[in-house]
């Protein structure tokens, strides 16, 4: 695990966009946290890092949101999703896309082995601890040059 830490919503955008410069087609990141952690605000700055021009919200009455930007962004909010819904998940995770899904333990069994667990924790008002679980060496890679 790896652990970064924001003392604002503009460092926890910030870490989003140096992300950004990381990711690649395919890549799937799962999101954790309280309501108002900084899950949105995570996904704007990596949104911005992409060149994403449209503006970037929660989709937590949609399900998903595609953003064109360098790779296609598909933000999911799966914490409205009924149980036997089934929307081509498969389709987005093996896609020419970056995927973030929210709230993505409720859908662990379909999550793919390779990928990076992001679990965002408030620490004080402003505060988060921002938790990297790499799944597989693309996204260790990935964790280790973030901290460098």
């Amino acid at each position: 695990m790896y652990e970064f830490f924001s003392h604002s919503d503009a460092d926890t955008k910030a870490f989003g966009e140096r992300l950004a410069k990381l990711v690649a087609p395919g890549d799937v990141i799962t999101l954790e946290g309280d309501l108002g952690a900084g899950k949105s605000t995570f996904t704007k700055g990596l949104a911005k890092g992409l060149g994403v021009k449209r503006n970037v919200n929660s989709p937590t009455f949609t399900l998903i949101k595609e953003y064109e930007g360098k790779y296609p962004l598909y933000h999911m909010d799966v914490y409205r999703l009924d149980e036997d819904e089934d929307l081509g998940f498969e389709e987005y995770f093996q896609s020419d896309g970056v995927t973030v899904v929210e709230w993505a333990s409720r859908i662990a069994e379909l999550l793919p082995q390779e990928r990076l667990d992001i679990e965002i924790k408030r620490i004080g008002e402003e505060s988060r601890a921002i938790r990297c679980t790499p799944h597989g060496k693309r996204y260790e890679a990935l964790c280790k040059e973030l901290s460098s």
